[in-house]
């Protein structure tokens, strides 16, 4: 299996053709991740919690979303390189893969043929099945980096597109020198899959359930359970009515772990240009 976009081999324009190399690699993961219970251990548990917020709410969450795919806030190049290779390591696809598919649906949020997981045909299709079911359009890296221009021009993304697999390799073996079979079972294998769904229920609960604060022109909600296993990303019904926009709650009672990461950058004068909400704008003016 190749190691560019998760070994997604486009068949054709708008194909639903099942992609058996994706259904066993995801099945076998998932199959590993079974194996857990018998390796537990409470520093193996605190690693997967440690790994899944790391990966999860640093390098998806404000790296891969809000600091690449909508540009809400500026940080340093080195910091930008080290986020997005933590992004990487989230084995939810190549940078220009990720922010490409990402911003196609920004552009045709809830078109069945141009959203690459519309949530119009159906939850299990915007959850899971536009990866095992691939199209050219989404997954054909000549395709997809013409919407993400600004990383293609750069070897350093172009580069951790095509090879980010390899990174599960230098670091299971790190895991597994330190704390044994438990922790890559724990590291790798189940905070893989829990990411994974986690990520997956902003693209498929979240236009499906929760409250609107905003009449936006899509189905885009505010799910509060989603955003906890998302670190602020469950507000999706904000963030689609203000995509640029770098912190995802308004309201008190919204949540935003990620946010919380991106004030402390500013704090440390390591992230510049963050954009708010129009009503704090408003206030700061």
């Amino acid at each position: 299996m190749t190691v560019k976009h998760l070994a997604i081999a486009p068949e054709g324009k708008k194909s639903l053709r099942l992609n058996w190399t994706n259904v066993a690699f995801f099945t076998t993961v998932h199959a590993l991740a079974l194996l857990a219970p018998w390796f537990f251990s409470w520093s193996a548990l605190g690693l997967l919690l440690f790994l899944h917020w790391l990966f999860g709410s640093i390098g998806i969450c404000l790296g891969y979303h809000r600091l690449l795919s909508h540009k809400s806030f500026q940080v340093p190049k080195w910091l930008e390189y080290a986020i997005a290779t933590i992004g990487a390591l989230a084995m939810q696809g190549g940078p220009i893969f990720w922010i490409g598919g990402h911003r196609q649906h920004h552009a045709h949020t809830e078109d069945v043929n141009l959203d690459p997981y519309s949530s119009q045909r159906g939850f299990w299709w915007s959850h899971m099945l536009w990866i095992l079911y691939p199209r050219s359009e989404f997954f054909d890296y000549e395709i997809y980096q013409k919407y993400a221009p600004d990383l293609a021009r750069q070897p350093f993304y172009r580069w951790l597109d095509r090879y980010f697999l390899l990174l599960q390799i230098p670091f299971g073996l790190l895991l597994y020198a330190i704390g044994g079979w438990s922790f890559v079972i724990y590291g790798v294998v189940l905070r893989a899959v829990l990411l994974w769904h986690s990520t997956w229920f902003v693209n498929s609960a979240t236009h499906m359930w929760g409250y609107r604060t905003f009449n936006a022109d899509d189905n885009a909600r505010n799910l509060w359970w989603v955003s906890i296993v998302t670190y602020g990303e469950g507000w999706h019904n904000n963030h689609h009515t203000f995509p640029n926009v770098a912190k995802a709650g308004f309201q008190w009672w919204e949540v935003d772990v990620t946010w919380w990461s991106i004030k402390l950058l500013q704090t440390l004068g390591l992230a510049k240009k963050v954009v708010l909400p129009p009503s704090q704008r408003m206030n700061q003016g």
